[in-house]
């Protein structure tokens, strides 16, 4: 299966985030390792976020992941850890 990149989440993101929030992501350029509350991001907009990502990559992620995903790199690691095939 294909792996769940930092611009996926991107895109993700993009669509998850209201426009002043999406705003500071871009601003901040290499988010990897930007924790997801400096970029603005509350965790109603991460849930919908990783909503998302169930929906469209077919993967099952506890709403714990909320809180060991403190950072957009450490959610890309931890969707590919969850993806079919990988777990």
């Amino acid at each position: 299966m294909k792996e769940f990149t930092l611009d996926d989440l991107m895109g993700i993101l993009r669509e998850c985030a209201d426009q002043d929030v999406w705003a500071e992501i871009e601003q901040a350029g290499d988010m990897a390792d930007e924790e997801f509350e400096s970029l603005g991001y509350d965790s109603l907009s991460l849930f919908n976020t990783l909503t998302r990502i169930e929906s469209d990559w077919g993967v099952e992620l506890s709403f714990d992941i909320v809180y060991q995903a403190a950072t957009p790199g450490t959610l890309v690691k931890l969707v590919n850890e969850a993806l079919p095939g990988n777990a």
